[in-house]
């Protein structure tokens, strides 16, 4: 369209208008963010990179909207305590229920951090979040 115009656009331009304009698109966009329910799913995959295991730990709310993910090695309860605190310090409230899949770790991470909230463990309740996962 500027080219349409005779304005000719270099790369460095839009570096530069990104630099300027980043910051505040952002802060525009976080502040349009759409309501997060108060029901939690939170999954965690298998990722390989440079044929080393980690896990891609996913928070997925009620709607689907992808609340929070971490990369870590260990699927272990510090892991998954780790990965709690730093969804509920980025996310500012402690949701109404969780579910997740049957990993025990989450239940003795919710045990010592999230007490006063239910938690469902099911194998099928868990598909807002494992649908999360899919390639798109």
């Amino acid at each position: 369209m500027m080219l349409y115009r005779g304005i000719e656009v270099t790369y460095e331009t839009i570096r530069e208008w990104c630099e300027k304009f980043g910051q505040q698109y952002a802060n525009q966009l976080h502040r349009k963010r759409p309501f997060i329910a108060d029901k939690w799913h939170l999954d965690e995959v298998v990722v390989t990179i440079k044929k080393q295991q980690y896990y891609l730990w996913q928070a997925v709310d009620a709607e689907g909207n992808v609340l929070d993910v971490l990369l870590q090695r260990q699927r272990d309860t510090k892991a998954a305590k780790r990965f709690l605190g730093k969804l509920l310090k980025q996310q500012g409230f402690v949701p109404r229920v969780i579910v997740t899949d049957k990993l025990k770790s989450y239940q003795a991470a919710k045990n010592q951090m999230l007490k006063s909230v239910e938690h469902q463990q099911h194998k099928r309740l868990n598909n807002r979040a494992e649908n999360s996962h899919q390639p798109t």
